[in-house]
This record gives C-alpha cells, structure tokens and sequence, in this order.
C-alpha cells in the first residue's frame, strides 16, 4: 500500500493528521501467512528411563543411555539387550529423558569404578556385587528402602554434579529447533510407604540455565510442595521455565488426588493455587496402567477399566481398597477439582492429560507390535508374557509383564518444533494423550459453532476463530445458550480405524455434589442407539490367532458439532474427548504370533485403543 501524501495547510494540521492511527493494513492474498494459531501436531514421551536411572540399571539395562535414547526416539535403529534390532515406525518430534533424580548415573558409574564413587563405601559395596555376578536386583531393593527412609546412601555431591552436567549437555546435543525437541528433565520419586507420589520435572531451557542447579530429589523432601518451591526458585534464579506432571496416581495408594496437602490438612486457596501454576499437566496413561477412570468411580460407563492396575500400591506393599479410587484417577480429580474450587475459589486440578512411556529400557515404544516393555527383562521373548514385574512377599500383589500397557504418547498442538513453543502449548493445556496410536484430534468449545463447521475445509481456522481449544475455558454463556464443541478426530494413519467419539461431563451439582456423564458424539457404520441410550458395539475383525485385524468396519475420520443437551449456567462443568479405535490385537497377541506361544489369561489377547483430549471448563 503506497503511503498518502499529506495535504494540510498548516503545521498544527499536519501535526494531527500524523498523530492519527494508521490505516489497516489490507489482508494479504496468503490466508496463512498471519495465522498465529497452533498447526503444528507433534508427537513425544516425556517420561523415558535409560541406564542412567538405578532401578532401570538393576533391572539390567547396561547399554542404553541417554545418547542412544535421544538417536531411537530420532528415528535410528538401536540394538536391544536382546540382541534384536530395534526401531520406531516413525520418529517422534520430542523427548524428555527424565531418569530419577535419586542415586542418578550412580550404577553406571560404579560399573565403571568412577573414581568419584570408589571414594564412598556404598559405591565400593555395590561395585563388588555387581562384579561377583549376584543378582543386581539386590541393588534395588536396598535404593528402595533408602527412599523410603529418605536416605542417602551416597553423598557424593560432585558425582550428582558431574552427572547432570552430562545428562543436560546430551538434551542440548540432540536438540534441533525445528527438526527435534530434546528436553532435560528428571523424575522426583516421592514414595511414602510404597504410595506413588512420583513427578516428572521437565525444563524448557538448555543447559545454560538447567546447570545453575541440581535436581531436587527426594532425598530432599517426600512433599510435593517442597518440589515447587524448588521449580519457584530455579525460574527466579535463572530466568528459565519449568513444571512437574504427576504420573501412575492409579497406585498411589490414594493420595495422588486427595483434596489433603502431604500433612493431611485440606487444601487452602494458596496450595491450590500453586498446584494448578507447578502441575498444569497429568500422566493419564503409561505401561504401569490407564489412570483416566475406574469401574468403581465410573459405574454406567462401558468403557471404563481399560489396562487398571488396581491390585496394590507401587511398592506393593499393600492392597487397594474401593475407597481410594476417586482419589487415583484423572476423571474423578476433575470432578473433585470442580468442588474444591467452589470451597476455596481456585481449582487445583484443572490440568490437561497426556500419555508417555515410563518404559525403563531407553525405548520409547507404545505400539503394540512393537513394544519393547517396561524394563529389559520385558523385552520381548518367550517368557515376558508370564514372568512377575517384581517379585514380592506376597503374591496376591504381584503383578505380571502381561500386564503391562503398551502405552502411551503425548501429542501437542504447537507453533513449531522448539522447546519453547512445545512448553507454551504445555502450559497452556492444548495437548492430548494416546494409549499408542497416533490418532488426530481437534477439540473447541464456545457459543457460536453451527452444524456446517464440522465438515469446513478448515476445522482449526474455524476452531480458533469461534471458540477456545482443548485446555482452554469457556467464558459467560450468552442467555438461553449452551456450548457447543467442535470435534475432529482422524485415525492413525498406519492404525485403525475409529469406532465412537465420546464427550466426558463433568459437572457440579446445586446440591454440591459433582457427576459425570459420557455423551457419543459422533460414531461408525450405520449403527443407532438403542432404547437404553446405549451404541451397539461396533464389532471385531480381530483375528488373534495371527494378531490380525481389518479396517472394514469403522470410520477414517469422526466429525460433529455437539451441543451440551443438559447445560446449566450455574453449574461448573468441563468436557473432554475420549476417541475410541475399533478392537484391534493387543500386545500378548503379537507375542504369541511370533513366538508361537499361548497368551497369557490374565489379560485379554483383543483391546480398543483410545485418546483423550485436554478438557475444556465452565465456571458461572
């Protein structure tokens, strides 16, 4: 646009007609160029063990760092402690190594007689078993006990220094904006009498930044709001970023999502509110168990129960009970969330939900075809299938390889692959989880949606521009209006095929009780509800014999625009998507198939994946 000449007579003239605001700039011919949304969808683990971890170390991972970690995610072929090759189907776009914090490097460094090690006595004693070949594991039971006992069995601060110097100047060796995402991070391992209170803490800054401090472990303190006031101090002393995700709350014992601080006292507003500002994330699906809902929480829903673990505790050292169900899974806490925030004014579980691997192998394998287990001892082979995970004193709460979930991944809606915009789409919740399959999901809320947008040549420009995506919050409904969602989902496309899309409600009561509700949205095939309200199901190509399916029944791609049927302005509420595959085989049947073996009974040899989208909430 050419600028116009100035025609004034006088200067006092000139000088108002320059103070005048510019006129708009015309829009350009490209639609995209301006766009400042988010289109990227980029796939990652953030929570991956390699041998630098002591337990993945004693479980036998003696070759897998965090080197070979970062070139595996990448895209490479590494050779497993199998002696079998081993690659993604497609690289992943991020990575977080996220190794515990506790004893971290130490038994790679002992196997190496560390020089820094050899000068503590627990080094030298633990540098003798593992050279006498007795069983590792010993190792792990004895860095068990010592968390428990908050111990440090080490003391060595400038091994823990060198360590970490090294596992954030890796993150940054592999870091390629643009191309790849590597992340420095850890695992803090609170774990009060075997309760699972674990956290992955994650930095968005390169080593600059993350080598100003050590990780803060649980040595340290067992109590989450000690954590954050260490990510409050390490943003202040350096100017970086940083959060902690909780993951596994389906065994801990009860406590994960229990509306009480580490003390037992109920939560006040400034708890809640440094909860929601730290934890802005949670883990909903991993290998140690889906913690999205329980049959005992979710009753009427059919869906509910897909890969529990609810048998004991982490450390198994004793057994679940009915009452701490609501407190361990990710449903339930939202609802609890909507409670507590109309007690004390802020909702300390408004979080987004995600999946990663947690494996233990320095693999980051969620497919069920290719799934290389929790820990080098569930590769596979002939025996995974029916060997413990650990073996404990009793063996009612022992749980089996064969119950392990090849599951998940973490998919987020970002500007591009940088760790900065992969961050700001974390924190702002416009993320998802998978239990594997690399399914596309779009999620918007608001007031003006109509019919027509689920089918516009654009979802996201159209998303975008009527109303908030996945993470986000709905403002003041319009009188007489409820929401509307715009829902999109697409089908991995080397997986199945979809059969339903559901919306998850949750909702607060006049009476203060909260409820739930699970609405299909949209489904497969010429299929109608029937006179109980419920889909027929959509049926099973599945051939487990040859671990086989076909995707001649389902959809390639769901679509709708659902409106809230039972909205009211004065109740607090949040939706989210649960998007359902087809049945497909599950990981014991490709086992089975390739080593002629017989699945194990304990968990069916037929699944149906899933993905579930961040939620989106209502407040009056």
């Amino acid at each position: 646009m050419k600028t116009p000449r100035l025609l004034c007579s006088t200067f006092a003239t000139c000088a108002a007609l320059l103070a005048m605001p510019a006129p708009a700039a015309e829009p350009g011919y490209s639609p995209y160029a301006e766009r400042g949304f988010a289109e990227r969808l980029l796939w990652g683990d953030t929570h991956l063990h390699t041998n630098v971890s002591a337990d993945a170390a004693a479980f036998g991972n003696s070759k897998i760092g965090p080197e070979q970690a970062f070139r595996f995610a990448r895209g490479e072929t590494v050779t497993a402690h199998n002696s079998m090759p081993v690659r993604l189907s497609r690289p992943l776009d991020f990575l977080v190594v996220a190794d515990h914090g506790e004893y971290l490097g130490v038994l790679p460094g002992v196997r190496a007689r560390d020089p820094l090690l050899m000068q503590t006595e627990t080094g030298r004693r633990w540098a003798g078993i593992i050279e006498s070949g007795v069983d590792t594991t010993r190792i792990l039971m004895e860095w068990g006990a010592a968390l428990n006992a908050n111990q440090d069995l080490i003391g060595s601060g400038a091994y823990r220094r060198s360590i970490w110097d090294q596992v954030t100047a890796t993150a940054d060796r592999f870091n390629e904006p643009g191309r790849f995402s590597a992340f420095a991070g850890y695992e803090w391992t609170s774990m009060p009498d075997g309760d699972n209170l674990h956290r992955v803490v994650m930095f968005a800054d390169g080593a600059e930044r993350t080598q100003q401090v050590l990780p803060f472990t649980a040595l340290d303190s067992l109590d989450p709001e000690a954590l954050w006031s260490y990510l409050d101090d390490y943003e202040k002393r350096t100017g970086g970023q940083a959060l902690a995700i909780p993951h596994n709350s389906n065994v801990s014992g009860g406590l994960m999502f229990r509306p009480q601080d580490f003390s037992g006292a109920p939560f006040d507003k400034d708890y809640a509110t440094r909860r929601a500002r730290w934890e802005p994330l949670v883990e909903v699906t991993q290998i140690k168990g889906d913690s999205e809902t329980h049959p005992l929480n979710s009753p009427t829903d059919e869906f509910a129960g897909y890969e529990i673990w609810d048998r004991s505790n982490l450390g198994m050292r004793h057994a679940q009970t009915p009452a701490m169900q609501p407190f361990q899974y990710a449903r339930s806490a939202l609802r609890i969330g909507l409670a507590e925030q109309a007690r004390i004014g802020v909702n300390p579980f408004e979080f987004g939900m995600i999946g990663s691997t947690d494996a233990h192998t320095g693999l980051a394998t969620a497919e069920e075809n290719n799934f290389w287990g929790k820990a080098t001892s569930g590769e596979p082979s002939h025996e995974r299938a029916h060997m413990p995970f650990i073996r404990v004193a009793d063996p009612t709460l022992m749980m089996k390889m064969s119950e392990m979930a090849a599951s998940g991944y973490m998919a987020v809606w970002a500007r591009a692959n940088t760790r900065e915009d992969i961050f700001a789409a974390m924190k702002r919740r416009e993320v998802y989880a998978t239990t594997g399959p690399r399914m596309q999901l779009r999620f918007f809320g608001g007031f003006n949606f109509e019919p027509g947008d689920a089918s516009s040549a654009d979802v996201a420009a159209t998303g975008y521009g009527k109303g908030v995506p996945m993470g986000g919050e709905l403002g003041k409904a319009p009188a007489g209006q409820a929401p509307r969602f715009l829902v999109s989902a697409m089908r991995d496309p080397i997986g199945a095929n979809l059969d339903r899309v559901q919306v998850v409600k949750g909702w607060l009561g006049k009476d203060g009780k909260t409820a739930e509700r699970v609405y299909d949205v949209a489904w497969s095939d010429a299929r109608r509800p029937g006179a109980d309200g419920k889909l027929p199901p959509v049926g099973s190509t599945v051939d487990v014999a040859s671990a086989t399916w076909q995707n001649t029944i389902g959809a390639g791609e769901l679509s709708t625009v659902w409106t809230d049927p039972d909205f009211d302005p004065a109740q607090s509420a949040f939706w989210y998507l649960r998007v359902i595959e087809i049945p497909t085989p599950r990981w014991t049947a490709f086992d089975a198939r390739y080593f002629g073996d017989t699945p194990d009974a304990a968990r069916p040899a037929v699944q149906q994946e899933r993905a579930y989208s961040s939620p989106i909430w209502y407040r009056p």
